[in-house]
């Protein structure tokens, strides 16, 4: 355990979830448009993923950037590595790298790459 329990609960999010996304609402209700934009590119590859909201705890809303050194959210993480932002997750899909990333990572998609 670190001095940090919010980056504890962080860690223990991203290792126990093959992919996690940190966003603003939930995979049904997204609260944001960049959010609901990387839930539609897993929705899409039909990935399994753990949505969790930020909104619903401000110490997790700050506590993810500082986590990830990264000033914005959605934060995506496929075992228990950082990919990136709705922009880069929507570059990498595009370009077929994401499902390049989750097939070596091992994760489940209908989508291949």
């Amino acid at each position: 355990m670190s001095d940090n329990p919010v980056f504890d609960r962080i860690r223990d999010d991203i290792t126990s979830n093959d992919v996690v996304l940190y966003m603003k609402g939930t995979p049904v209700f997204p609260q944001c448009g960049f959010s609901a934009a990387v839930v539609q590119v897993l929705s899409h590859m039909g990935v399994k993923f753990k949505g969790i909201d930020v909104l619903a705890d401000p110490g997790l809303r700050q506590g993810i950037k500082d986590f990830a050194s990264w000033p914005t959210v959605p934060q995506l993480y496929v075992k228990g590595e950082f990919v990136g932002g709705c922009d880069i997750v929507r570059e990498m899909f595009q370009s077929g790298e994401l499902q390049e990333l989750l097939k070596t990572k091992g994760v489940a998609s209908t989508q291949a790459a």
